[in-house]
């Protein structure tokens, strides 16, 4: 193999710009050529591609964002958009590619490479942690940490005035940020797709927690919840419980999206950006790098996509138990 490219999709993540170095690093280390495809596979097919040097990634590893740009493309999704891409590939010579993203990505990697056989391996940049095949994805360490300062800021208010706060947090179908910044924020209560968390039980807590002398909680609310968002959430419960409590909303959106990674994104990314691109030299196909139990593996792209990565039962106990 002696030309490969690289590209990110879907969401950004901080850490892909880390993820980016070591594939690029790596390619020129191992004397193979490395082209940047800008915007995913908008940019595949749209043919903007650019070679890469060394140098090319001077000074991203502490950059949050991407800096080859990231897209979500409806052409890719037709035979016609594949075929365009892939004409585009082999006019560069592309022999191979490393695909940063989620489960989008992957999906779109997937066809391609049963359709025109080029192999792919991916690198699982999403800030969700919602991959199977990895115990941690990248970005999902910094936006746990941004989220849980965001937290602690409105801890103190929360305390100050004696409020209910409903915070919510990215996830649409998965709770893992939700969970852990929770835990660690002492929130008293998390609500996440994954489970059903009944308004009457929110309501119950509060009341609990009443009982205590409790003048003030936190409410972690995953954006995907099946009661709805924090908004439609703190509505529900004003409804039911005392109507001169205090409760206020507070939604941190991309904020968590942002920023430098984390000591933790930066060393991850770069061990599966290394890992993805010695796993394409070495013949592996349709195949995600991920960590697990610290150990570099390879998961098919199909089991990525289609087995779910549950979160840990203990954890959302820990979160009843220690807000007693």
């Amino acid at each position: 193999m002696k030309r490969i490219g690289v590209f990110t999709s879907g969401g950004d993540a901080p850490g892909m710009n880390a993820c980016i170095r070591a594939v690029v690093r790596g390619a020129v280390y191992h004397g193979i050529e490395v082209f940047g495809i800008r915007r995913g596979y908008s940019g595949m097919i749209a043919g903007d591609v650019y070679k890469m040097e060394s140098y090319s990634v001077s000074n991203i590893v502490q950059r949050g964002g991407t800096i080859l740009k990231s897209a979500r493309s409806k052409d890719f999704m037709t035979p016609e958009g594949r075929k365009k891409a892939y004409e585009n590939l082999m006019e560069l010579g592309i022999e191979g590619l490393v695909a940063i993203g989620g489960n989008g990505t992957f999906t779109g990697a997937m066809i391609f490479g049963n359709e025109y056989g080029i192999p792919t391996v991916g690198a699982p940049g999403t800030i969700d942690n919602d991959l199977y095949g990895t115990d941690y994805t990248i970005g999902f360490d910094t936006a746990v940490n941004t989220a849980l300062d965001a937290i602690d800021r409105i801890r103190d208010t929360a305390s100050s005035h004696d409020r209910i706060f409903f915070i919510e947090v990215m996830g649409r179908d998965s709770g893992y940020i939700a969970v852990q910044s929770g835990i660690a924020g002492g929130a008293e209560l998390v609500m996440v797709p994954e489970v059903l968390t009944p308004i009457s039980e929110v309501v119950e807590t509060l009341k609990q927690g009443w009982s205590r002398s409790k003048s003030s909680s936190i409410i972690i609310v995953a954006e995907g919840d099946e009661e709805g968002s924090a908004q439609e959430v703190a509505e529900k419960i004003k409804a039911q419980v005392d109507e001169n409590a205090d409760i206020r909303v507070t939604t941190l959106g991309h904020t968590q999206r942002g920023g430098p990674p984390s000591a933790y994104d930066r060393i991850l990314a770069s061990r599966l950006g290394l890992g993805a691109l010695e796993g394409l030299i070495a013949g592996q196909k349709n195949v995600m790098a991920g960590i697990i139990n610290n150990d570099l593996v390879y998961t098919p792209f199909e089991d990525t996509i289609r087995l779910p990565k549950p979160i840990n039962e203990d954890l959302l106990r820990m979160v009843k138990i220690l807000s007693v």
